[in-house]
């Protein structure tokens, strides 16, 4: 029992820190957050608001989901894609390792990842920004943007079922700079047109940023947003589950 779990905290922590060595991740999901948090927060007018939440609190919230967001896609993605192409996963079914180790190891890391982001995120906007909210609020929206992530891990498992690493990377890149955009990440959905905005209400991005634009705004926790990320969950799995079944049996 010991080893069993020893092999899998060793896989644990070298998945951590070849994603911490992943100058991609670093890029998209620390640097250009914190980036556009503060270029964003500096050259609009501070006090203005939006849906009733003070500007620099709502886009915190924003920039905390699209870290969360590339870290799922534009580094977990890859990852998975290449280590497919390359047979290490045939590999480790041949070695000590206990069966589903890999999966777990892979769980657990990004997990780990996505709250340090969260936490970072949340530390900067707190410290860098002075921006105060209550230890509910701030314990709610973070929670809520941390279990929420787990979709868009899914997401990523999706698009590393195709086995060009390169092919993935740029079609990662485009779904996560796509779904950001679209969903009110880098701009208030408000700001579109009608139709963009019906369409944005349907996306994982714009419900996972809105059940913490809720939260911060004093709103309860959007059960119908749970739903619909809870589904898509669900989809990207079995979609990604058919996929590398059919490939395995060619």
């Amino acid at each position: 029992m010991n080893t069993k779990l020893n092999a899998t905290i060793a896989q644990c922590k070298a998945e951590l820190l070849r994603t911490i060595r992943n100058k991609r991740f670093v890029f998209f999901s620390v640097v250009m957050p914190v980036a556009f948090f503060f270029l964003f927060t500096s050259t609009m007018d501070s006090g203005a608001k939006i849906n009733g939440t003070d500007w620099a609190t709502y886009y915190l919230m924003s920039m905390t989901v699209y870290g969360v967001v590339g870290a799922g896609l534009t580094s977990f993605a890859q990852r998975i894609s290449r280590e497919r192409s390359q047979g290490w996963i045939r590999m480790l079914k041949i070695t000590p390792l206990p069966p589903g180790s890999y999966i777990l190891s892979k769980v657990v890391a990004q997990g780990l990842i996505n709250l340090a982001i969260v936490l970072l995120m949340f530390i900067i906007g707190g410290f860098g920004k002075g921006i105060h909210l209550s230890s509910t609020i701030w314990i709610e929206s973070g929670l809520w943007i941390w279990i929420g992530g787990f979709s868009f891990m899914a997401l990523g498992t999706l698009l590393g079922s195709i086995k060009n690493a390169d092919a993935v990377q740029v079609l990662a890149l485009m779904v996560y700079m796509g779904l950001s955009i679209l969903g009110g990440l880098w701009f208030p959905s408000a700001s579109m047109s009608s139709t963009m905005q019906t369409i944005a209400e349907f996306t994982p991005t714009y419900q996972l940023g809105h059940g913490a634009w809720n939260l911060v705004g004093g709103t309860a926790i959007d059960w119908n947003g749970a739903l619909i990320l809870a589904a898509y969950v669900i989809v990207f799995m079995l979609l990604s589950t058919y996929i590398m079944k059919k490939q395995e049996a060619i």
